[in-house]
């Protein structure tokens, strides 16, 4: 039986510099892209190593340059339509700048940010964005110490002086409860993702996900505002898990008293609430009204077509590109929050408080 086929030989800095007749020195500097050379000589190198078929070892040029080209980002979950549109707007700013995104996923987990922070710091990527779980800021800092710029995306981390780009969640959450208030519901539950351990009031998230935070926030601001006593029961942490929200919303929907408004705050207990008011065979609005934090684009293929706030997602992504790459090329301006503007969309999912609340049960039961 006869040897396998022994693999090409990789093209070499030694064999480019024969072929256009140059020095290996010469050779080394037009690939790696430093130094000076004429234009001609520039040409020939360039020409010899395309009929040759080199390629470039993006490490050795590292470390000539101390530049790799590459920026790293750590999002919750890329599956998650708000991240995969947010790492979108980021690879596109980076494109434009030259840059490849290379992605890790925390899953909401603070070990694993920080292992994935430092395994980009390990690979010395020009910066990174990050969406943090993690409490405290310590691997960040790290980072930066290490001449790693990071920009902060969808969340704040109390403490830490990094550029952070996020949106008003907090208002934007008072806008949209306020609608159900202004339609006479006093009844209303907010089912959110988040699994913080809740204070005594069953209200407050404590030191969990900032967005989850700032959306509690907004929902207790706008009852107050309408003079609604804010109470634990209508409240459901869910953790991120869709089967887990459809559970508290049957639990929700089918206790005594039950809420005549249910607002979301983010696409899996939106898909979870949904799930469960499917299987009560509610009528929405007219049983119940929803509103779900953000603009996923099934929102307005169910039908009733679901009212949302709607974020700049593609916005936020590329303004965290935008400003990572300005870091990258020696911008020492003070690091500050950037705060952009949700926006509420009314569709055919809320009305007024029905007048007469309707029992629900599951369907088969």
């Amino acid at each position: 039986m006869p040897p396998p086929p022994r693999p090409p030989r990789r093209v070499t800095i030694p064999d480019v510099a024969r072929h256009a007749g140059v020095g290996q020195a010469t050779a080394a500097r037009v690939l790696g892209g430093y130094g000076s050379s004429s234009a001609a000589t520039r040409e020939r190198v360039l020409a010899a190593a395309e009929e040759l078929g080199y390629s470039t070892n993006a490490v050795a040029r590292s470390m000539i340059s101390g530049r790799t080209h590459t920026l790293g980002v750590i999002v919750a979950d890329v599956e998650n339509a708000y991240f995969a549109r947010a790492v979108r707007g980021v690879s596109d700013v980076a494109a434009k700048a030259g840059l490849q995104v290379v992605l890790a996923n925390s899953d909401e987990n603070g070990d694993t940010e920080k292992a994935a922070v430092q395994m980009f710091v390990e690979r010395r990527v020009d910066g990174l964005v990050v969406a943090p779980a993690a409490a405290g800021h310590d691997h960040l800092d790290k980072a930066v110490a290490a001449g790693i710029p990071v920009v902060l995306l969808d969340r704040v981390v109390g403490g830490a002086a990094l550029d952070t780009v996020v949106v008003d969640n907090r208002g934007a959450a008072k806008a949209a409860v306020s609608r159900f208030t202004e339609e006479g519901h006093t009844r209303i539950a907010v089912v959110t993702s988040a699994s913080p351990a809740e204070s005594a009031t069953g209200l407050a998230p404590g030191a969990d996900i900032w967005t989850t935070t700032e959306r509690l926030a907004g929902y207790r601001q706008a009852l107050r505002a309408a003079g609604i006593p804010a109470v634990a029961e209508v409240v459901r942490h869910t953790g991120y898990d869709r089967t887990f929200a459809r559970s508290a919303v049957l639990e929700l929907m089918t206790g005594p008293d039950r809420p005549t408004a249910l607002f979301t705050t983010d696409n899996v207990a939106t898909l979870g609430t949904l799930d469960a008011l499917l299987d009560l065979d509610a009528r929405i609005p007219d049983d119940v009204s929803v509103i779900g934090f953000d603009d996923a684009e099934w929102a307005t293929l169910v039908r009733p077509r679901l009212s949302v706030v709607s974020q700049p997602v593609q916005e936020l992504g590329g303004l965290a590109a935008d400003i990572l790459v300005r870091r990258i090329e020696g911008s020492t301006a003070r690091p500050r929050r950037h705060t952009l503007r949700a926006t509420y969309i009314a569709r055919e999912s809320t009305g007024p408080a029905p007048a007469r609340v309707r029992a629900l049960g599951v369907r088969g039961e």
